[in-house]
């Protein structure tokens, strides 16, 4: 007999039960953020049981873990996770609204979107505003977010050309001691980049894209004097121009361009004592019309979970004042 504050949920949940092995994973998941049981009543069907509070809210993370699976959309240990993070903060409608909100189809027919509701910020900031500065920590997807919605304002024609462009701050003396043609110097350096690129046109349109160069690597002391039209513009690496470098891009900016400026304030490179350009921009123009600073955390994290978790720790010895 179920106490006055237990309950139980019967759900229907046909594309959640189909998956033979992936099923047991996030119900464990579940059951262990929620403290509630599970069971299998039939083929579509699960049971949860537990505190009426904390059923209502692993309810909904099954039914949202369903919904995406129904739209064939990737799910792993850490979306589920986070999926029961959201319900506890009775957030998960908002997460469940971004399944149909897709950047792009790659080759391989992969949709890419936001996967947290950070991500959603950031993908709806870009979408509303001519600049966005991203500042956020490894792993948050500020860089492969902006190269997807660099490439889908690309395949819509609303720009002609993406331009990549990163401070040589750690390469800066050593680029000229590199063999090669100032391309084959940078190429290093833009790898995630061009790695991105690749995954999300194809290799082979890619390759043609860079030989009609209509992508465009970059080095941030190269664009001087530049003045940059019908175009989307990615900063990456922002963390490490000095404000003076900032500035020149900020202003090369042209007609028909949108930029987006990536960076992680915490693991600036430049020479001690050097202002940061990123955290002197973002705090300068937050309040200046077309553009939007989005600050990503800890909880946008999309890579493996350990990734996570140091960065946690990180975070947790700084706040305990360590050195």
């Amino acid at each position: 007999m179920l106490k006055q504050s237990e309950s139980k949920n019967v759900l229907d949940l046909p594309y959640l039960m189909s998956i033979s092995s992936g099923n047991g994973r996030y119900c464990k998941i579940i059951e262990n953020y929620f403290s509630v049981c599970t069971e299998i009543i039939n083929a579509n069907s699960l049971q949860v049981a537990g505190n009426s509070v904390q059923v209502m809210n692993a309810s909904a993370v099954l039914l949202a873990l369903n919904q995406f699976l129904e739209k064939n959309d990737d799910i792993d240990e850490q979306i589920a996770t986070y999926m029961c993070y959201l319900s506890d903060n009775h957030r998960i409608d908002d997460f469940c609204s971004t399944i149909d909100q897709t950047i792009l189809v790659t080759p391989k027919g992969k949709s890419i979107r936001a996967k947290t509701l950070g991500q959603k910020m950031y993908v709806d900031a870009l979408h509303e505003n001519e600049m966005v500065f991203c500042i956020g920590p490894a792993g948050t997807g500020k860089t492969y977010l902006g190269v997807a919605m660099a490439v889908a304002a690309f395949r819509r024609k609303d720009v002609s050309k993406i331009i990549l462009a990163r401070p040589a701050v750690e390469a800066g003396e050593r680029l000229g001691f590199l063999p090669g043609d100032i391309q084959e110097k940078v190429d290093p350096y833009m790898r995630p980049i061009y790695d991105a690129l690749q995954d999300l046109l194809g290799e082979d349109v890619f390759l043609r894209c860079i030989e009609k160069r209509q992508i465009e690597v970059s080095p941030l002391a190269f664009m001087r004097g530049r003045t940059l039209d019908d175009s989307f513009i990615l900063l990456d690496e922002a963390q490490n121009t000095t404000v003076e470098q900032m500035k020149m891009f900020l202003t090369r900016i042209g007609m028909n361009a949108k930029a987006c400026i990536c960076g992680d304030i915490t693991q600036i490179d430049l020479p001690y004592g050097t202002r940061c350009g990123l955290s002197d921009a973002a705090q300068i123009l937050s309040d200046i019309e077309g553009i939007r600073v989005i600050t990503l955390s800890d909880t946008d994290i999309v890579r493996n979970p350990l990734v996570q978790r140091i960065i946690r720790a990180y975070n947790r010895q700084i706040r305990e004042g360590g050195s």
